[in-house]
Formats: C-alpha cells, sequence, structure tokens
C-alpha cells in the first residue's frame, strides 16, 4: 500500500507522527524514515514519542546514534545513522539483538545497508516550498496499520 499526504508546517508533521502511534500499540517493527535534511524526519519521531506518552524533548541521536525509549512497557528505539561511515557499526552498539523486542524508528536507514531487518514502513520526506510532503509505503501488516492510521 502507498498513500501520501501533504504536511503544512511543523504541527502537521507531529501530528503525522502522533497518529502514526494510535496504530502501534505495544507492536514491534522498524519504520524507516527516508529524506533530506530538514525534512522533518525528527519532527514526525517527535509527535510519535509524545502520543506514546514522552515528555520530554526529542532530539535526533545525531552523534549517539541511538536515543533508546520505554513508553507504557513498549520499548522503542530512534536511531538516526546520518553519520555511521559503516553499517558494521551497529554490531559495536549492540542493536541486533535489541531490534526484535522493539519498535526501531530509523533515520538515513540506507546507511545501514543490510544491518537491520527490512523495513514494515517506509516514510520519504521531502520539501515543498515551506511544506513537506509524506509519502507512506507499507511492506507488512504493521506497516499497513500504520498507513492506514496516516490515510485518516
Amino acid at each position: 500500500m502507498s498513500a501520501g499526504r501533504v504536511l503544512e508546517d511543523a504541527a502537521a508533521t507531529e501530528a503525522a507522527g502522533a497518529a502514526l502511534a494510535t496504530s502501534l500499540s505495544g507492536r514491534t517493527g522498524v519504520i524507516a524514515l527516508h529524506g533530506e535534511l530538514g525534512a522533518g524526519k525528527t519532527t514526525l519521531v517527535r509527535g510519535l514519542l509524545h502520543a506514546l506518552g514522552h515528555a520530554g524533548a526529542v532530539r535526533s541521536p545525531t552523534y549517539t546514534l541511538v536515543e533508546p525509549y520505554t513508553l507504557g512497557g513498549m520499548r522503542v528505539l530512534h536511531l538516526d545513522l546520518y553519520r555511521l561511515a559503516d553499517a558494521a557499526e551497529l554490531d559495536a552498539l549492540g542493536l541486533r539483538e535489541e531490534v526484535g523486542d522493539a519498535l526501531v524508528l530509523v533515520e538515513w536507514p540506507e546507511r545501514a545497508a543490510r544491518a537491520l531487518p527490512a523495513a514494515d514502513l517506509d516514510l520519504v520526506l521531502s520539501h515543498d516550498g515551506e511544506r513537506r510532503r509524506l509519502a507512506v509505503h507499507a511492506h507488512s501488516p504493521l506497516g499497513e496499520a500504520c498507513a492506514q492510521a496516516l490515510d485518516n
């Protein structure tokens, strides 16, 4: 399933993340976020994490590569692989053991090569003047549920 929408501003991007959160309810899987710098990937993740109950700041883990959260008994890993030099670096972080029982949100997933499981959902954010465009591509039942939540 593929879908898309226009996001008028940062608030709309956060709202898309919040809508995505409604379909997750404790499920595990991989959501890949694609887009240029400043396209809104972290903003969408912020909306999702806040909707899942995180009350603090959400920053892109550009230098640490991963930021873990536990929200309502659900483990969430937010990865930003922009500065990843080699996909083998992910092994040093021990992520292979953790991704199976977590919701994994991956910014710049193409830098992981095949070091992470295939995405259940690909979200592609792109600039459209002051707005953003969000393209949604589902690849599993979890991805389909997420895509439907974003389509409503």
